[in-house]
Order: structure tokens, then C-alpha cells, then sequence
């Protein structure tokens, strides 16, 4: 699947596979000693951000996930 931005995609790649490499891996054998990919979604998610406001995609009220946010309570 590709990103919302065009020259995002790269980045939203090399970040899926740091993740499953990392959850596979790591995370599934135990190991939670932390995500080495952090930094690589930090740089994918200003390029989204980057993009959602260069595309006027209006997001009032959108919360977003990432490193250090907790899952919002249902």
C-alpha cells in the first residue's frame, strides 16, 4: 500500500519492514527490550503530516498513534 504522500511511500516501506522484522524477530520471541525503528517512523510521519496539510486533507479531531502514545481507552 502506499502513503498518503507520493514521496513518502520509500520511507512508509522501510519503516513496514523494520517493523516486521522487529515484531517477528524480536518482539514475538520475547524480547521488548524496545523498537529500533522509532527514528524511521519519525521521519515517515512528517512526511505524512507534510502531505495531509500540502493536500488540504482536513483532520479536526484525529487523533493519532505512534511511539510513547498510549491506546486510547473503548
Amino acid at each position: 500500500m502506499n502513503s498518503v504522500g507520493e514521496g513518502c511511500t520509500d520511507l512508509k516501506r522501510e519503516y513496514d519492514q523494520c517493523f516486521n522484522r522487529w515484531f517477528a524477530e524480536k518482539f514475538l520471541k520475547g524480547d521488548r527490550s524496545g523498537d529500533p525503528c522509532t527514528e524511521m517512523f519519525k521521519t515517515y510521519q512528517v512526511c505524512v503530516q507534510k502531505a495531509i496539510k500540502d493536500k488540504d486533507i482536513p483532520i479536526d479531531g484525529v487523533e493519532f498513534m505512534g511511539p510513547n502514545k498510549e491506546k486510547p481507552e473503548s
